[in-house]
């Protein structure tokens, strides 16, 4: 873990959830660097398709860049490979690992964030411990539509209004709309 111990505090300028399929073959790690040079403060590794050796090897790659310009780097759900890794910590789904199973897991350095669709769910994740919260879908986006209709702008008001800790707006993010989101309270800093 690249901060001090105890301190899990993380910028949420912008935040970025990987997806390699929308990267030519093998370019993601120098995309993901990229990205980081052009202001991205946090990097989700988001590859549930991946296996458990070449996802912890796309990991450790991508550790590398993040460590080379303080970013840090969550592994989504994968707790064994965020471990294995030595990632900044992961990015729990709403039926993974509970918060503190993860916390004890990867220890109390570790960032934790959870995925939310509704207020209530982000005041339990704060409940449970969580790092941040992530609410979605904001607005209408392909790679959400599993997880049902947008939520609007209102829903992701009254999500942080019921949270204690940051809560990211995702799904359907244009510079336009992350700076709405972020007038009604949602984290960020860009």
């Amino acid at each position: 873990m690249s901060r001090p111990p105890g301190d899990r505090k993380a910028s949420f300028g912008l935040y970025l959830v990987t997806d390699r399929r929308q990267c030519p073959e093998g370019a993601l790690v120098e995309r993901v660097e990229a990205a980081i040079e052009g202001g991205v403060s946090m990097v989700q590794l988001r590859e549930k398709d991946l296996d458990g050796r070449p996802l912890r090897e796309l990991a450790e790659a991508l550790l590398r860049v993040c460590r080379r310009r303080g970013v840090p780097l969550l592994v989504n759900d994968r707790v064994d490979v965020a471990v294995a890794a030595g990632a900044d910590g992961v990015h729990l789904p709403g039926d993974s690992f509970r918060v503190a199973e993860a916390r004890t897991l990867l220890g109390e350095r570790a960032l934790i964030g959870v995925s939310t669709h509704a207020p209530e769910e982000v005041a339990e994740a704060a409940a449970e411990g969580a790092d941040f919260a992530v609410f979605g879908p904001v607005f209408e986006t392909p790679s959400k539509a599993p997880y049902g209709a947008a939520q609007g702008l209102e829903r992701l008001g009254a999500a942080v209004r019921a949270a204690t800790l940051p809560v990211l707006a995702i799904g359907g993010m244009t510079p336009e709309r992350a700076t709405a989101a972020r007038r009604i309270g949602a984290a960020g800093d860009r």
